[in-house]
């Protein structure tokens, strides 16, 4: 089982992730550094909902913030979508074997019949 830190931060990740406004905020971050008010320009909303969704971002630690004078620049950190993409593909993994297991106890039950009904009392023992 996970640690509470790593469940905390893998809920975080999520919980950034499931915004389209701050899915839109790291794709324009994923082709490099950008100022918050060019992150904020393309979106119909105000500056400080904006800063709010970074802040959110940040917090899931998928965006770093640095000073450059008066400038706050803000990079992508992709370290927590990996992480979140290894908990995924281990889920991924997990559910497909049992779902493969599941077929696999379903299609033996459905020729199970099939068997039977093919024995006649010719070719019973």
């Amino acid at each position: 089982m996970p640690a509470a830190f790593e469940t905390r931060a893998l809920d975080e990740v999520m919980t950034a992730l499931a915004d389209p406004t701050r899915r839109a905020i790291l794709h324009r971050l994923s082709a490099g550094e950008a100022r918050v008010t060019e992150l904020a320009r393309p979106f119909a909303i105000s500056l400080n909902s904006v800063s709010k969704h970074i802040r959110l971002l940040e917090r899931a630690e998928l965006v770093r913030r640095r000073r450059a004078g008066r400038e706050h620049l803000l990079s992508l950190n992709p370290a927590p979508l990996d992480a979140a993409a290894a908990w995924i593909e281990g889920q991924r993994a997990l559910w497909s074997r049992r779902l493969s297991a599941l077929d696999a106890l379903l299609q033996a039950e459905d020729a199970a019949p099939a068997q039977a009904q093919t024995v006649t009392p010719e070719t019973a023992p």
